[in-house]
């Protein structure tokens, strides 16, 4: 039955298995114009291999989590990642990104003032408007010449966010993490539907240059640092992205939103799963060798909320001032290993 998993979780490279999905339902299918010709999706970076570490030899997802993860590959459809905090929700977009070698994550943050467009695109009118000015000025100081004068023109001045970046049609998906919805505006969930459901957006300052002689295809900036053609002033995605939604359970979310996605709820990492992430930071054997840190911190204590940050962050302090047998170690563990539980610290 495993045969059919395109995302296994075992933190190793399998770049062509995303070429073996099959193709997507018709409900899912978009037709942008692929521009892997004239753009290159940016290697992975030191964002996803600071949370991934080395491969681990134990797997950091089990079976139920996998099969959602890849049902959600499967059906085009965000993946909305609920969990206490520290349970490896945000790592997941990460390990997806490394595993399938679909580049470089686009990360959006959310906040309690985040709006829609901030994902979409952003239009630097102001700045346009004094470079023009300054550049009016120079010409009347200097005299210089038309030729000399800087480049005004609009794509210069819009730069596409996460959300807009991942919808640039490309055949291979790229992986975006939306990360802690729950923190957001009431309406920020509503507002992602229609972009969500139709894998398309237009940007109005350039709709309504399009029909003019040289503008139907302008380029502009992306969240990766490099410039794509946008033409018609709109984007409209080729392969879906693989949208990895991230809450802390602050919040419900609307039933339109819950229905355009496949819900995981990540439990606190135990077991394997916790001994994977330790040997991922910290080398293989490094859950043997820390076997005191990681007792204690799963059976010590009242609190139920215990992020692994904090044992992470234990066993990093104590391999360098408390090693096995230092007399002083657990303690030091314990000052690290609070529970996030209200009273608990």
């Amino acid at each position: 039955m495993s045969e059919w998993l395109v995302y296994r979780g075992k933190g190793e490279p399998a770049p062509a298995r995303v070429d073996s999905l099959p193709g997507p339902p018709v409900w899912r299918r978009f037709d942008g114009a692929p521009l892997d010709d004239v753009y290159t999706v940016p290697a992975i970076d030191s964002a996803s291999s600071r949370r991934l570490g080395r491969r681990p030899p134990l797997p950091v997802q089990d079976p139920r989590a996998v099969e959602l993860i890849n049902a959600a590959l499967y059906l085009r459809r965000p993946l909305l990642v609920t969990g206490e905090p520290g349970s490896g929700k945000s790592t997941l977009a990460h390990a997806l990104a490394h595993e399938l070698g679909l580049g470089r994550v686009l990360q959006w943050p959310i906040v309690s003032r985040t709006e829609l467009t901030s994902g979409l695109y952003a239009y630097d009118a102001i700045g346009r408007l004094q470079d023009a000015q300054l550049d009016r000025a120079g010409v009347e100081e200097t005299q210089q010449s038309p030729e000399a004068r800087r480049d005004l023109s609009i794509g210069r001045y819009i730069r596409l966010g996460p959300l807009g970046t991942a919808l640039l049609p490309m055949e291979r998906p790229r992986v975006l993490l939306i990360d802690e919805l729950d923190k957001s505006d009431i309406d920020l969930p509503n507002d992602l539907l229609n972009v969500v459901e139709e894998g398309e957006f237009g940007i109005p300052q350039l709709e309504r240059i399009a029909d003019r002689p040289g503008q139907g295809t302008v380029e502009v900036l992306t969240d990766d640092g490099l410039r794509a053609p946008v033409t018609g002033g709109r984007i409209r995605c080729h392969a879906f992205p693989v949208i990895v939604m991230t809450s802390n359970g602050e919040r419900e979310f609307p039933a339109p939103l819950l229905r355009r996605c496949i819900h995981l709820h990540l439990d606190p990492p135990r077991g394997d799963r916790l001994a994977a992430m330790v040997q991922a930071h910290f080398g293989e054997g490094a859950d043997r060798d820390h076997h005191d840190l990681l007792e204690l911190f799963t059976t010590d204590g009242t609190g139920s909320h215990r992020p692994t940050d904090q044992l992470l962050n234990a066993i990093f302090l104590t391999q360098q001032v408390a090693p096995p047998g230092s007399p002083h170690r657990t303690e030091l563990a314990r000052l690290l290993m609070g529970s996030l539980d209200s009273g608990q610290r």
